[in-house]
Protein backbone atom coordinates (compact mmCIF):
# COMPACT_ATOMS: atom_id res chain seq x y z
CA UNK A 1 0.00 0.00 0.00
CA UNK A 2 1.50 3.52 -1.01
CA UNK A 3 1.06 6.31 1.86
CA UNK A 4 1.78 9.74 1.69
CA UNK A 5 4.04 10.31 4.90
CA UNK A 6 5.55 7.33 5.76
CA UNK A 7 7.14 3.81 3.72
CA UNK A 8 5.84 0.43 4.84
CA UNK A 9 7.31 -2.61 4.01
CA UNK A 10 7.96 -6.30 5.04
CA UNK A 11 11.10 -8.78 3.98
CA UNK A 12 12.56 -11.52 5.49
CA UNK A 13 10.98 -11.32 8.52
CA UNK A 14 11.43 -7.45 9.03
CA UNK A 15 8.76 -4.65 8.69
CA UNK A 16 10.69 -1.56 8.44
CA UNK A 17 8.36 1.90 9.03
CA UNK A 18 10.31 4.72 7.62
CA UNK A 19 8.96 7.91 9.08
CA UNK A 20 8.89 10.73 5.89
CA UNK A 21 7.24 13.57 6.41
CA UNK A 22 10.45 16.66 5.61
CA UNK A 23 11.98 18.31 7.13
CA UNK A 24 11.57 16.75 10.72
CA UNK A 25 8.97 14.14 10.65
CA UNK A 26 6.26 15.95 12.60
CA UNK A 27 3.57 13.16 13.41
CA UNK A 28 0.10 14.96 12.70
CA UNK A 29 -3.30 12.89 12.66
CA UNK A 30 -2.99 11.44 9.24
CA UNK A 31 0.76 10.23 9.29
CA UNK A 32 -0.02 8.50 12.48
CA UNK A 33 -2.79 7.32 11.27
CA UNK A 34 -0.91 5.78 8.11
CA UNK A 35 1.37 4.12 11.18
CA UNK A 36 -1.92 2.20 12.51
CA UNK A 37 -3.03 1.36 9.37
CA UNK A 38 1.13 -0.40 8.28
CA UNK A 39 0.51 -2.10 11.90
CA UNK A 40 -3.14 -3.25 11.52
CA UNK A 41 -2.24 -4.94 8.22
CA UNK A 42 0.72 -6.80 9.60
CA UNK A 43 -1.44 -8.14 12.78
CA UNK A 44 -1.77 -11.54 11.29
CA UNK A 45 1.30 -12.24 9.28
CA UNK A 46 2.71 -15.29 11.17
CA UNK A 47 6.20 -14.87 9.66
CA UNK A 48 6.62 -11.25 10.90
CA UNK A 49 9.88 -10.78 13.60
CA UNK A 50 11.03 -7.72 14.02
CA UNK A 51 9.03 -4.48 13.44
CA UNK A 52 11.70 -1.42 12.85
CA UNK A 53 10.85 2.41 12.90
CA UNK A 54 13.23 4.52 11.44
CA UNK A 55 13.49 7.89 9.46
CA UNK A 56 14.41 9.53 6.54
CA UNK A 57 15.30 14.12 6.17
CA UNK A 58 16.98 15.65 9.03
CA UNK A 59 16.15 13.45 11.90
CA UNK A 60 13.87 10.82 13.89
CA UNK A 61 11.23 13.08 14.88
CA UNK A 62 10.77 16.72 15.94
CA UNK A 63 7.33 15.66 17.90
CA UNK A 64 3.70 15.51 17.46
CA UNK A 65 1.87 18.77 15.66
CA UNK A 66 1.52 21.45 18.64
CA UNK A 67 -1.34 22.65 17.10
CA UNK A 68 -3.26 19.84 16.85
CA UNK A 69 -3.07 19.38 20.43
CA UNK A 70 -5.78 22.31 20.66
CA UNK A 71 -9.51 22.57 20.88
CA UNK A 72 -11.84 19.16 19.91
CA UNK A 73 -9.33 18.17 17.54
CA UNK A 74 -6.99 17.46 20.49
CA UNK A 75 -8.95 14.17 21.42
CA UNK A 76 -8.39 12.85 17.63
CA UNK A 77 -4.85 13.32 18.08
CA UNK A 78 -4.60 11.64 21.23
CA UNK A 79 -6.92 8.35 19.88
CA UNK A 80 -4.95 8.35 16.85
CA UNK A 81 -1.79 8.89 18.18
CA UNK A 82 -2.42 6.10 21.49
CA UNK A 83 -3.40 4.15 19.16
CA UNK A 84 0.04 3.59 17.62
CA UNK A 85 0.92 2.23 21.14
CA UNK A 86 -1.97 -0.07 21.53
CA UNK A 87 -0.93 -1.60 18.39
CA UNK A 88 2.06 -2.18 18.89
CA UNK A 89 1.67 -3.65 22.16
CA UNK A 90 -0.81 -5.85 20.57
CA UNK A 91 0.81 -6.82 18.22
CA UNK A 92 2.83 -8.41 20.06
CA UNK A 93 6.36 -8.30 18.11
CA UNK A 94 9.79 -6.89 18.98
CA UNK A 95 10.05 -3.53 17.73
CA UNK A 96 13.17 -1.50 17.11
CA UNK A 97 13.82 2.18 16.60
CA UNK A 98 16.69 3.62 14.39
CA UNK A 99 17.07 6.91 15.99
CA UNK A 100 19.46 10.20 14.61
CA UNK A 101 19.16 13.72 15.71
CA UNK A 102 16.42 15.18 17.17
CA UNK A 103 13.87 12.53 18.90
CA UNK A 104 11.23 14.79 20.78
CA UNK A 105 7.98 14.71 22.35
CA UNK A 106 6.17 12.49 20.43
CA UNK A 107 8.90 11.24 18.89
CA UNK A 108 10.85 10.05 21.41
CA UNK A 109 7.59 8.31 23.05
CA UNK A 110 7.19 6.67 19.84
CA UNK A 111 11.53 5.67 20.43
CA UNK A 112 11.05 4.27 23.80
CA UNK A 113 8.17 2.33 23.50
CA UNK A 114 9.98 0.11 20.94
CA UNK A 115 11.72 -2.75 22.81
CA UNK A 116 14.94 -1.82 21.84
CA UNK A 117 16.76 1.28 20.49
CA UNK A 118 19.76 1.93 18.29
CA UNK A 119 20.92 5.47 18.50
CA UNK A 120 23.78 7.47 16.61
CA UNK A 121 25.88 9.50 18.04
CA UNK A 122 24.36 12.68 17.36
CA UNK A 123 20.72 11.92 19.02
CA UNK A 124 18.65 14.03 21.10
CA UNK A 125 16.00 13.18 23.46
CA UNK A 126 13.51 14.61 25.48
CA UNK A 127 9.70 15.30 26.33
CA UNK A 128 10.14 19.07 26.23
CA UNK A 129 6.11 19.15 26.37
CA UNK A 130 6.14 20.38 29.91
CA UNK A 131 7.58 23.74 28.90
CA UNK A 132 4.60 24.36 26.72
CA UNK A 133 2.07 23.69 29.25
CA UNK A 134 1.02 19.91 28.51
CA UNK A 135 2.76 16.62 29.42
CA UNK A 136 3.65 13.12 27.62
CA UNK A 137 1.03 10.60 28.28
CA UNK A 138 3.36 7.42 26.88
CA UNK A 139 6.53 8.63 28.92
CA UNK A 140 4.32 9.00 32.15
CA UNK A 141 3.19 5.15 31.52
CA UNK A 142 6.34 3.84 30.30
CA UNK A 143 9.32 5.63 31.45
CA UNK A 144 8.79 4.89 35.15
CA UNK A 145 8.63 1.09 33.72
CA UNK A 146 12.23 1.44 31.79
CA UNK A 147 14.25 3.95 33.97
CA UNK A 148 12.79 4.18 36.97
CA UNK A 149 10.74 6.47 38.44
CA UNK A 150 13.33 9.05 39.54
CA UNK A 151 14.69 9.92 36.20
CA UNK A 152 11.90 9.06 34.73
CA UNK A 153 10.25 11.99 37.47
CA UNK A 154 13.43 14.64 36.01
CA UNK A 155 12.59 14.07 32.14
CA UNK A 156 9.31 14.53 32.11
CA UNK A 157 8.67 17.11 34.94
CA UNK A 158 11.80 19.37 33.50
CA UNK A 159 11.53 19.02 29.97
CA UNK A 160 15.41 18.34 29.60
CA UNK A 161 16.60 16.97 26.64
CA UNK A 162 19.47 14.44 27.13
CA UNK A 163 22.36 13.56 24.58
CA UNK A 164 22.19 9.83 23.25
CA UNK A 165 25.02 8.36 25.40
CA UNK A 166 23.27 9.73 28.60
CA UNK A 167 19.89 8.13 27.28
CA UNK A 168 22.21 5.03 27.18
CA UNK A 169 23.60 5.83 30.66
CA UNK A 170 19.97 5.86 32.09
CA UNK A 171 18.39 2.94 30.14
CA UNK A 172 16.65 4.48 27.22
CA UNK A 173 19.01 3.18 24.52
CA UNK A 174 20.83 0.17 23.96
CA UNK A 175 23.61 0.90 21.42
CA UNK A 176 25.00 4.32 20.38
CA UNK A 177 27.16 4.15 16.93
CA UNK A 178 28.13 7.13 14.60
CA UNK A 179 26.34 9.09 12.35
CA UNK A 180 27.45 7.56 9.49
CA UNK A 181 27.47 3.95 10.61
CA UNK A 182 23.98 3.64 12.06
CA UNK A 183 22.25 1.87 8.76
CA UNK A 184 24.85 -0.66 8.57
CA UNK A 185 24.76 -0.88 12.47
CA UNK A 186 21.00 -1.50 12.72
CA UNK A 187 20.81 -3.91 9.59
CA UNK A 188 23.30 -5.84 12.17
CA UNK A 189 21.33 -5.46 15.37
CA UNK A 190 18.37 -6.47 13.89
CA UNK A 191 19.40 -9.01 12.07
CA UNK A 192 20.62 -12.14 14.89
CA UNK A 193 16.28 -11.72 16.01
CA UNK A 194 15.47 -12.98 11.88
CA UNK A 195 17.92 -16.09 12.83
CA UNK A 196 14.63 -16.95 15.35
CA UNK A 197 10.87 -18.22 15.22
CA UNK A 198 8.86 -15.76 15.16
CA UNK A 199 6.26 -17.79 17.38
CA UNK A 200 9.21 -18.14 20.06
CA UNK A 201 10.20 -14.24 19.89
CA UNK A 202 6.40 -13.65 20.28
CA UNK A 203 6.32 -15.87 23.57
CA UNK A 204 9.42 -14.37 24.47
CA UNK A 205 8.41 -11.01 24.58
CA UNK A 206 5.19 -11.47 26.34
CA UNK A 207 6.99 -13.65 29.58
CA UNK A 208 9.18 -10.30 29.65
CA UNK A 209 6.62 -7.63 29.10
CA UNK A 210 4.31 -10.25 31.73
CA UNK A 211 7.08 -10.20 34.67
CA UNK A 212 7.81 -6.15 34.63
CA UNK A 213 4.98 -4.37 34.00
CA UNK A 214 0.64 -4.58 34.70
CA UNK A 215 -0.96 -4.06 31.39
CA UNK A 216 -0.85 -1.33 28.78
CA UNK A 217 -4.24 0.00 29.07
CA UNK A 218 -5.48 0.51 32.62
CA UNK A 219 -2.54 2.83 33.31
CA UNK A 220 -2.82 4.36 29.91
CA UNK A 221 -6.85 5.05 29.90
CA UNK A 222 -6.45 6.65 33.30
CA UNK A 223 -3.58 8.50 31.79
CA UNK A 224 -5.87 9.56 29.08
CA UNK A 225 -8.44 10.63 31.43
CA UNK A 226 -6.14 12.84 33.36
CA UNK A 227 -4.86 14.44 29.86
CA UNK A 228 -8.35 14.86 28.35
CA UNK A 229 -10.60 15.83 31.29
CA UNK A 230 -8.14 17.70 33.24
CA UNK A 231 -5.24 18.86 31.58
CA UNK A 232 -6.82 20.18 28.48
CA UNK A 233 -9.42 22.46 30.47
CA UNK A 234 -6.52 23.66 32.65
CA UNK A 235 -5.96 27.85 31.55
CA UNK A 236 -2.08 27.52 31.57
CA UNK A 237 -2.12 24.46 28.94
CA UNK A 238 -4.13 26.41 26.47
CA UNK A 239 -1.61 29.23 27.29
CA UNK A 240 1.67 27.12 26.40
CA UNK A 241 -0.29 25.73 23.23
CA UNK A 242 -0.91 29.08 21.99
CA UNK A 243 2.34 30.76 23.32
CA UNK A 244 4.07 28.18 21.24
CA UNK A 245 2.07 28.48 18.01
CA UNK A 246 2.85 32.22 18.75
CA UNK A 247 6.60 31.87 19.24
CA UNK A 248 6.30 33.83 22.56
CA UNK A 249 6.74 32.93 26.03
CA UNK A 250 4.22 31.64 27.95
CA UNK A 251 2.56 33.70 30.74
CA UNK A 252 1.54 31.36 33.47
CA UNK A 253 -1.51 31.81 35.59
CA UNK A 254 -0.56 28.92 38.08
CA UNK A 255 -4.67 27.16 37.11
Amino acid sequence: MAYKHIEAVVQDGLGTITLNRPPVNVLNIEMMSEINQALDAWTNQKDLKIVLFNAKGKCFSAGVDVGEHMGDVAFRMIEVFHGMFRRMDRLGIPTVASVYGSCLGGGCELAVFCDLVIASEDAKFGQPEIQVGVFPPIAAEIMPRIIGQKAAMELILSGKIVSAQEAKNIGLVNQVVGRGELETATAAFVKPYLNLSASVLKLALKAVKSGLRDPLEPSLQAIEDVYLKELLKAADAQEGLKAFLEKRKPVWRNE
